[in-house]
């Protein structure tokens, strides 16, 4: 059976679309809070998106309100879709750890709790055995003042959080930049990492 025109064009487009997909690959973060965690992974060629939301507890659907108060077990993280042809996971690892503090078990800079944590939650073997070298790398550097607490651990349902959140300091530079300097962010970071780290 001949295929129409139009559906020569359908099937041509739905296998440059799996191939398309076959092309990207997910990596997903816990870093404080979200907002902050999405401009250095967006800058980064290769990005293809950023995904703020709650990953790591057991409460399903759960909302900003739930999840802020510490009680779900979910923390506030990134979800980071790329092209492996066009940057690496390593690459994408760097620019996790220097946008942490890897030494604080009790949240990040100003905002103090479990749901705050950073953590690297991994997709597959490969994450693990990459996240992991990375990290006994950084402990065994003599960079940081005290052992690393970031946890690897594997990746399970990531729920996007609200449509508010997503491209927060996109949508509102201001309202971002404010949050971002009261929050102490940049001045803990420039302590540890000095001008190593990449631009926000």
């Amino acid at each position: 059976m001949k295929l129409g025109a139009t559906a020569v064009l359908v099937a041509a487009f739905t296998l440059l679309a799996g191939g398309a997909r076959a092309q990207t690959a997910v990596a997903t973060f816990a870093g404080g809070c979200f907002w902050c965690m999405e401009p250095p992974f967006d800058a980064l060629p290769g990005v293809l998106s950023t995904t703020s939301g709650y990953t790591g507890g057991s409460t399903p659907n759960p909302t900003y309100e739930e999840v802020s108060d510490g009680g779900t077990g979910h923390a506030e993280a990134v979800q980071v879709v790329y092209d492996p042809a066009r940057i690496r996971y390593a690459q994408l690892l760097d620019v996790f750890w220097h946008n942490v503090d890897p030494t604080s078990k009790s949240g990040q800079f100003c905002d103090q709790g479990a749901q705050y944590r950073a953590e690297i939650f991994v997709h597959d073997a490969e994450q693990r055995r990459l996240a992991e070298v990375s990290r006994d790398a950084l402990a065994t550097s003599g960079r940081l003042p005290a052992p690393i607490t970031t946890q690897v651990t594997d990746a399970g349902p990531f729920h996007p959080a609200e449509g508010y959140h997503q491209d927060y300091a996109a949508k509102n530079p201001l309202r971002y930049r404010y949050y971002r300097s009261r929050c102490g962010r940049d001045a803990r970071l420039r302590e540890i990492w000095g001008v190593e780290t990449p631009a926000h």
